[in-house]
C-alpha cells in the first residue's frame, strides 16, 4: 500500500507523474541512464583523444581517457542491477558532474570562443538536467510507508550529503583542476613598456609571457598568470626591477594541460629562470620569484632545486595534495579520505604524480632567502605557512596579515606590503 500524497503540490495529487509512469514502464530509466552515459563517454573521448590541448597529444591523456571510460562503463552495467535509491544516487552523481562539465565548456567558450571539447561539453547541460530529474523521480518512486519513514528519510539525506562530500566533490575538484577554462588576455598598463615573449619549457611547451626590461640589473618572475597580480608587477617595475609575468602551462595563452594545483609547474619556472639568465639587462645572480596562491606553492618547489632563483616570495601557499593535508594532524584527520580521493582524481585526470610535500621542499631552499606571506582570512590551508616556516632554514621571513583575504596582502596594507616585499628583494638581489 502506497503512502498518501499528503502535502504534495496539486499537480502531483491524485495521479502519478507522467515521467514516473513512463519510468515504471519498460524500464525507461535504464534507457535514459544508458543514453546519458553514452553522451558523457563521447565527451570523454573527444576531450582526451580527439581535441587535446595545444602542445599535447592523445598519448598524454591515455590514463584520463581510459579510467573515465571504464568508470562510465561500470556505471552503465551496474545501474540496472541496483535498487531505485541507489539508481537515484548514481544518476544524481553523474548528473552533477555532467553539469560541471557543461559549465566549464560554457565558461571557456565565453572567454576565448568555443573550441575542441567545448562542443560536446555543451551537450552535457541537457544530459545533466535529465539525470537530476531522473534521480528525483526514482527517489519519489522508492519512498516507503511506515512508522519510521521520516527518520529513514533523514538518515538518507545525511548519508547523501556525506557521500557527496567524500566521493563526488573530490571528483568534481579533480575535473575542475585539470580543465580550467582559459581566459582572454588583453593589453595592460604596467608603468613601462613591455615585450610579448614566448618561454620554451624543457618538455616542449610554449608559454606566453610579458617582460618589462630591468633598470637595476635584477628581475623577478611573477607566477602563475600574466594578468592575475598586475598591481604587484607595477610595484616592482616602479622600483626598477625587470618583471616577467608568465602564464602557467594550460593557462590562457600558454600551451599544455592546466592544473589548478600547480603539479609540474616547476618546469615552467625553470624555463623562465633560464630565459631571464640569457637577458642582457639581467645579472645572472639577481633573479627572484614571486608566486601567488598555487603559484606560491610552485615557486617554493622550483626554488628547492633551481639555484638560479636567488630569492622567493610566496603569498597564499597552502595545500596541493594529501601530502600537505597530513600536516594538519588530528584536526584534519576527518578530511583525509576526501583529500586522498581528490589527490587520486587529479593524478588520474592529469596523468602525473603529486609533487613532494612543501614542508620537505622548503628545507632545500637555504641559504637563499624565503619570504612566506599568508592571510588571516585565507583558505586552502594557508595556516600551514607556519609549518613551512618552521621547516625552512634561515634566512627566512614569515608575515601573517590578519585582516587580509587570500592573496590580498597588497590590498590590505599597500604601503607596508610594498616596503616589505621590495625591501626583501633589494637585500637579496641587490645587496642593499
Amino acid at each position: 500500500m502506497h503512502e498518501p500524497a499528503i502535502g504534495l503540490p496539486r499537480v502531483l495529487r491524485g495521479a502519478r507523474l507522467p515521467l514516473t509512469r513512463h519510468v515504471e514502464s519498460a524500464g525507461l530509466d535504464v534507457l535514459l541512464f544508458s543514453g546519458a552515459t553514452a553522451i558523457v563517454a563521447v565527451h570523454a573521448i573527444v576531450d582526451a583523444f580527439v581535441t587535446p590541448e595545444p602542445g599535447t597529444g592523445p598519448e598524454e591523456h591515455l590514463l584520463r581517457g581510459s579510467v573515465s571510460l571504464a568508470i562510465l562503463a561500470l556505471a552503465a552495467v551496474a545501474y540496472p542491477r541496483l535498487r531505485d535509491g541507489a539508481r537515484a544516487a548514481l544518476a544524481a552523481a553523474l548528473g552533477a558532474l555532467a553539469l560541471e562539465g557543461a559549465a566549464l565548456a560554457i565558461a571557456d567558450a565565453r572567454a576565448v570562443g568555443a573550441r575542441g571539447e567545448d562542443w560536446t561539453g555543451f551537450l552535457l547541460l541537457p544530459v545533466g538536467l535529465v539525470l537530476l530529474a531522473l534521480a528525483l523521480v526514482l527517489l519519489w518512486r522508492s519512498r516507503k510507508p511506515g512508522r519510521f519513514r521520516n527518520l529513514r528519510r533523514g538518515a538518507i539525506v545525511i548519508a547523501t550529503v556525506v557521500a557527496a562530500y567524500v566521493l563526488v566533490s573530490p571528483l568534481a575538484i579533480g575535473i575542475l583542476a585539470t580543465h580550467r577554462p582559459r581566459a582572454a588576455v588583453a593589453p595592460v598598463e604596467l608603468g613601462r613598456p613591455y615585450e610579448e615573449v614566448t618561454v620554451r619549457t624543457a618538455d616542449g611547451l610554449d608559454l606566453a609571457a610579458w617582460y618589462v626590461p630591468s633598470r637595476n640589473g635584477a628581475a623577478v618572475l611573477s607566477y602563475p598568470t600574466r594578468q592575475g597580480r598586475l598591481p604587484q608587477a607595477r610595484m616592482l617595475v616602479r622600483h626598477g626591477y625587470g618583471v616577467l609575468l608568465l602564464d602557467a602551462r594550460g593557462y590562457d595563452g600558454s600551451e599544455g594541460d592546466p592544473n589548478l594545483l600547480g603539479w609540474e609547474g616547476a618546469k615552467d619556472i625553470d624555463a623562465a629562470v633560464a630565459w631571464l639568465r640569457r637577458r642582457p639587462d639581467v645579472t645572472e645572480e639577481r633573479i627572484g620569484g614571486i608566486g601567488f596562491s598555487v603559484g606560491g606553492e610552485t615557486m617554493l618547489e622550483a626554488a628547492a632545486s633551481n639555484t638560479g632563483l636567488r630569492a622567493v616570495v610566496s603569498e597564499g601557499a597552502g595545500t596541493r595534495s594529501v601530502r600537505e593535508d597530513v600536516l594538519r594532524g588530528p584536526r584534519g584527520w576527518l578530511a583525509l579520505p576526501q583529500a586522498a580521493l581528490q589527490t587520486a582524481a587529479v593524478a588520474v585526470m592529469s596523468g602525473t604524480a603529486p609533487p613532494p610535500a612543501l614542508d620537505d621542499l622548503v628545507r632545500r631552499i637555504a641559504p637563499r632567502p624565503t619570504f612566506l606571506i599568508y592571510a588571516g582570512h585565507g583558505g586552502g590551508g594557508e595556516e600551514l605557512n607556519v609549518e613551512y616556516f618552521r621547516a625552512a632554514s634561515a634566512p627566512k621571513v614569515l608575515w601573517r596579515i590578519a585582516e587580509a583575504g587570500h592573496v590580498g596582502g597588497l590590498d590590505a596594507r599597500p604601503q607596508e606590503y610594498e616596503r616589505r616585499v621590495t625591501g626583501f628583494f633589494d637585500r637579496a638581489l641587490l645587496g642593499e
